[in-house]
């Protein structure tokens, strides 16, 4: 295939990560779209039930809104594409849409830290300084914290797309259904300043915000055990579904380092399995846990599955 095509000046790309394509394509393509709308929904009711209910309107309940946001964004930055490609006879993209389907997909993946380690700060806040907590955490405050959640990850991956525009394609042919940090081994040349960016930017966006999450969490585990049972109770309640949720987006991110530092040694069913993992579980992970742990989220959703009504 000619990679470059010469009237229209536009370099594509091949994705070659798909098993068995031409057997299965309408297999990929049904559970795939049924994935894609579980997503869509099952975020979207819970990200509605927040909207509506003034109850909720409570910081928790707006970060918790702000990483259902992510998650429907995230999915839409992939599925329309991959679903597109199943049905396609070449799973080509170009190399501009690659890069910005990348830079969406680790701004949302980084901003996800973000915001969970503001809701570790709150929710620190609320159990270990109840009667603050109307002064540190107004509404100001929370904007601030979903500004910088979004804005920072947004400019640290513009700064490495901006490092990397210039280098030279050598390879035309992705080892993935979709464009992640695999596009690195496609250039020519990768200069030592981009690789020691990337390491500081995952410290800075992944590994900083996951210390500070549980070194958090232990401070308020080691003062809700000092203090009352009614303390212990609602601190289980609150940062438990918050845990859960790290522990699901921190294996997305071992996943994708994974598929892009040791992709040559894996089979290509393998790197499949490894990336739908990245783009299933997560989106779908966050709506069940914080739909069920989440008490008053699972009473306003209870209630909609009774009645079919959303107020």
């Amino acid at each position: 295939m000619d990679q470059m095509n010469d009237e229209f000046n536009v370099t594509y790309l091949t994705f070659s990560g798909h098993v068995e394509l031409h057997k299965f394509r309408f297999l990929y393509f049904l559970v795939m779209f049924i994935v894609y709308v579980l997503i869509l929904s099952s975020n979207s009711i819970i990200l509605g039930i927040i909207w509506v209910h003034k109850s909720l309107h409570e910081p928790m309940y707006i970060f918790i809104a702000a990483l259902l946001l992510n998650s429907i964004l995230f999915s839409t930055n992939i599925y329309p594409k991959l679903l597109i490609d199943f049905l396609s006879d070449k799973q080509v993209i170009t190399h501009s849409h690659c890069v910005f389907q990348s830079f969406i997909y680790y701004s949302l993946g980084s901003s996800e830290f973000l915001l969970l380690s503001a809701m570790a700060y709150d929710r620190y806040v609320s159990i270990c300084k109840p009667l603050q907590y109307p002064n540190i955490m107004r509404k100001s405050t929370v904007s601030v914290l979903l500004l910088l959640a979004w804005l920072l990850p947004a400019l640290q991956v513009m700064a490495w797309t901006a490092m990397s525009n210039n280098l030279q394609l050598c390879r035309f042919t992705l080892s993935s259904i979709f464009c992640n940090n695999g596009i690195q081994k496609l250039y020519c040349v990768t200069p030592r300043t981009l690789s020691v960016y990337g390491m500081i930017a995952v410290l800075y966006s992944t590994i900083l915000p996951i210390l500070f999450i549980l070194f958090t969490y232990a401070r308020i585990l080691i003062i809700s055990y000092r203090s009352g049972r009614d303390v212990r109770k609602k601190a289980v309640q609150t940062c438990l579904p918050h845990l859960l949720v790290l522990m699901s987006i921190s294996c997305l991110s071992y996943y994708d380092i994974i598929i892009a530092r040791l992709q040559v040694y894996l089979s290509s069913t393998a790197r499949l399995i490894m990336a739908l993992q990245c783009i299933i579980y997560h989106p779908l992970f966050n709506p069940i846990i914080y739909g069920v742990k989440m008490k008053e989220i699972s009473k306003h959703l209870k209630k909609l599955l009774c009645e079919g009504k959303l107020t």
